[in-house]
């Protein structure tokens, strides 16, 4: 007779592998989910702490706010896109799904680096050391994996090619990031921060949008025409550059130029995308709400580049960045995601309440953290979005989570 102990790991064994590791996209939203749970908790706490103390939290290693741009950058959002990219490279490309052990090690040195680096934040840098690491070899797998399939595909996906150099500009960021926590040269951070949003995050989210938001359209519409014309993503990616190079170089006062122009080209995008039809599903409005705020956000970099180039101050402080990180990060992460979840567990196309409520919510703490800036106690505001924000992810965070641990409602793989 078989011990139980034995039949409970069978039975384990056959739920990660039948489950939670059935598809790139479960395991790695998975693992993103409790991720964003996570960081933000250490840093809400954080905000708290600083504004009004009592908490008495260890002294980060790294000064705190650069270290939370280094986490949302680099470690909160990357289990989500190597989540999708993974399921999406074999299909857009029309070769063979990968299997779970091409996946499985990503997910596992994500979530381990992600811990060991909040872990280190409560004040142990060779900890902060080795979780940076782990997050390296994550993507190194995950980018041997991508460009194998990159490698095998009869012509070229240009979606993906995009994708892949924004994912090896974002492995080069995060190994300046880990060179700087071994030799603690400020110029290394310096460029680890400005690689991360311009040149990595942007890059992919806007290509995600450029190929995803008129094929969901068209899912809805069937008349509607699909218009992503490659020169478009060319021309983002250029803009992006010259945003990136003359950041680098602390032109600010010319920020004006590349910014105002990204401002022109997605707000077209935006109008060329919108479907004239009367009838639009939340679950694709959300995705437009979403991208608006694209030329919003730059629209503030612009201003603040301006009033630098007249005053010599930067008048906006970290609110065109907030606006950019939560306003389209944060918002198109619950509209994308919850697409793929809902599609891919066999339920309906629906925002739901939950995504709903997460997403309205968001919404206003962007609105606010962006205002924070020029608040009375900008500290204590802080704080309240801080807040705000983890509000608007746990219920979503644990709906997410649990469809990623429950078979497919349709009885279908994956």
């Amino acid at each position: 007779m078989q011990h139980p102990k034995a039949d409970n790991l069978r039975e384990s064994s056959l739920w990660l592998r039948d489950v939670l590791s059935a598809a790139p996209h479960r395991l790695l939203f998975f693992v993103g989910a409790t991720q964003v749970l996570a960081a933000m908790t250490w840093w809400t706490l954080w905000l708290i702490d600083a504004r009004w103390q009592g908490l008495n939290l260890p002294l980060s290693p790294v000064p705190a706010g650069w270290l939370h741009a280094i986490i949302m950058q680099y470690q909160l959002l990357p289990p989500f896109m190597f989540g999708f990219l993974l399921t999406v490279f074999p299909r857009w490309m029309n070769l063979a799904p990968l299997t779970r052990w091409h996946y499985l090690p990503v997910a596992v040195f994500f979530f381990l680096g992600q811990a060991l680096t909040l872990t280190g934040a409560l004040g142990s840098l060779p900890l902060l050391q080795a979780g940076v690491a782990c997050t390296l070899a994550g993507w190194g797998v995950g980018l041997v994996h991508l460009g194998r399939l990159l490698l095998s595909e009869a012509g070229r996906t240009w979606h993906a090619l995009s994708c892949f150099a924004a994912l090896c500009i974002g492995m080069s960021g995060l190994a300046l990031f880990l060179c700087f926590l071994l030799f603690l040269d400020a110029q290394l951070l310096y460029v680890a921060l400005q690689l991360g949003g311009a040149t990595f995050l942007l890059p992919i989210f806007f290509t995600v949008c450029h190929r995803m938001i008129p094929f969901f359209t068209g899912a809805v519409y069937g008349d509607y025409p699909l218009y992503r014309p490659l020169w478009t993503l060319a021309a983002f990616w250029l803009l992006l550059l010259m945003h990136t190079i003359l950041t680098l170089l602390h032109g600010y006062a010319l920020l004006w130029m590349p910014d105002l122009a990204i401002v022109a080209l997605s707000a077209w995008l935006l109008w060329r995308w919108w479907p004239r039809a009367a009838r639009r599903p939340l679950l694709l409005l959300v995705l437009f709400a979403a991208f608006a705020w694209l030329p919003i956000a730059f629209s503030l970099f612009a201003a603040q580049s301006i009033w630098y180039q007249w005053k010599g101050e930067f008048i906006l402080g970290r609110a065109p960045a907030h606006a950019l990180f939560i306003g389209f990060f944060s918002s198109m992460l619950v509209a994308m995601v919850t697409r793929v979840t809902q599609g891919h567990s066999g339920r309906p196309l629906q925002l739901g309440r939950v995504a709903g409520f997460a997403f309205i919510l968001v919404q206003a703490v962007s609105i606010l953290r962006v205002a924070a800036e020029t608040l009375p106690d900008s500290r204590a505001w802080f704080a309240v979005a801080g807040t705000g924000w983890l509000i608007a992810f746990l219920p979503w965070v644990v709906r997410s989570a649990w469809i990623f641990l429950t078979p497919r409602i349709d009885g279908a793989a994956g």
